[in-house]
């Protein structure tokens, strides 16, 4: 990947339906060009898929946190696999250091969010959590 493609990719990261031709014009190279550059950046998995970001507004009435948890040796494809019906469960990554699994979760209200850091805690080889409530965003580059 060159300074072309990590440019394309932040034009695109900031506002993914940007067309061709806008790419071209503001990178001063030609359409062409960008097409091929797409084409390959799609081809390689660098770009999965072109999608929406939804703003505080659509996000707005959904209480947000981070949950960090620490798990039993050999119990991580058992959680995982509870996690995933959870539909309050948006994101799940596995860490170093002392816990091993960071999630967002997200929840209508502070009930709603208390049962679900409840049934997380509660799924077995959950050894320890411990949650994060987000109040407000002041930096957002996540593409």
């Amino acid at each position: 990947m060159d300074e072309l493609d990590r440019n394309i990719l932040g034009l695109l990261g900031a506002d993914a339906r940007m067309s061709v031709a806008t790419l071209a014009r503001r990178l001063k190279v030609a359409r062409s060009t960008i097409q091929a550059r797409l084409e390959r950046l799609e081809t390689n998995g660098t770009i999965a898929g072109y999608t929406l970001k939804l703003g505080e507004m659509a996000r707005e009435g959904r209480l947000r946190a981070s949950v960090l948890v620490t798990i039993e040796p050999r119990a991580q494809a058992a959680i995982l696999a509870r996690l995933k019906s959870m539909t309050e469960v948006e994101r799940v990554v596995t860490t170093s250091g002392r816990f091993d699994l960071l999630m967002q979760v997200a929840a209508a209200n502070t009930q709603a969010l208390d049962e679900v850091l409840d049934q997380i805690g509660g799924l077995q080889g959950v050894k320890s959590s411990e949650s994060l409530i987000h109040l407000s965003t002041r930096i957002d580059r996540a593409v």
